[in-house]
């Protein structure tokens, strides 16, 4: 479904991504791991054609997103959604019609059929019956449920997850964890979430990578992971202060 090969970007003068090489498979779940600033939201955007690779490719059912003209690349993003950080819903706008906005702008279908869209994606995420209200009478796990119905609203073929339980408590990160989980289950779309919650990670992944200096330097299952050999992953997943990480960063400076 998604193949990267050989990505390389730089922002100024700080390379981000040094080569990174990674395969997701159609129906697939994918954590991408990392510390923060490691590039893993530079490389979620290279998926959707946001940014383009200094050398290297991303192929999404075999296109190379990097050179498709902006109709086509326009097309691609129809299969693709998206759960911000935060949510990032319209303030202005309704929950209905912040779900509903990747229809309203890209496919013209009756007003009736808008709304039972609607409804049925926000019934899906738990949500019955709330479409009525803005994002500012809504909680934080709300919020966040209510990006993922947006997401889903367009029947994508894939759905992008950045940072989806930053920001909530112990309790609704699992119930948004649960939500990844059933969207997978029923839909079988193809999921690449983006995260250091290892809580997370191990809960809804089918595959685990890591990023480590613009580079996948480990990826398998979450058991394979929990059982690594590799220095920098063990450090980086069992939350320790002291390993190969931070001994790099303190010769950096």
């Amino acid at each position: 479904m998604i193949e990267i090969t050989g990505l390389h970007k730089s922002l100024g003068a700080h390379k981000v991504l040094n080569g990174v090489h990674l395969k997701i498979e159609k129906g697939k779940t994918c954590v991408i791991i990392g510390r923060s600033g490691c590039g893993k939201s530079v490389l979620l955007k290279h998926i959707v054609g946001i940014l383009k690779p200094d050398k290297g490719k991303v192929l999404i059912d075999g296109q190379d997103v990097g050179v498709l003209a902006e109709k086509e690349l326009n097309a691609v993003r129809l299969k693709i959604g998206l759960v911000f950080q935060g949510g990032a819903l319209f303030d202005s706008m309704t929950v209905g019609e912040n779900v509903g906005f990747g229809l309203i702008e890209h496919d013209h279908i009756p007003h009736k059929q808008l709304l039972e869209k609607i409804e049925s994606s926000l019934s899906m995420v738990g949500l019955h019956g709330i479409g009525n209200l803005m994002p500012s009478e809504l909680s934080g796990g709300m919020r966040k449920r209510v990006a993922l119905a947006r997401a889903i609203c367009i029947n994508p073929q894939i759905i992008l997850y950045d940072e989806p339980t930053t920001g909530v408590d112990p309790i609704t990160a699992d119930s948004i964890n649960e939500l990844i989980k059933s969207m997978h289950d029923k839909l079988k779309i193809t999921s690449i979430v983006v995260t250091h919650d290892m809580k997370s990670a191990y809960k809804v992944a089918d595959k685990i990578a890591m990023l480590y200096q613009g580079k996948i330097i480990a990826e398998g299952t979450p058991d394979e992971i929990q059982r690594t050999k590799n220095p920098v992953v063990h450090q980086f997943i069992n939350g320790l202060a002291f390993g190969p990480i931070t001994e790099t960063l303190d010769h950096s400076r």
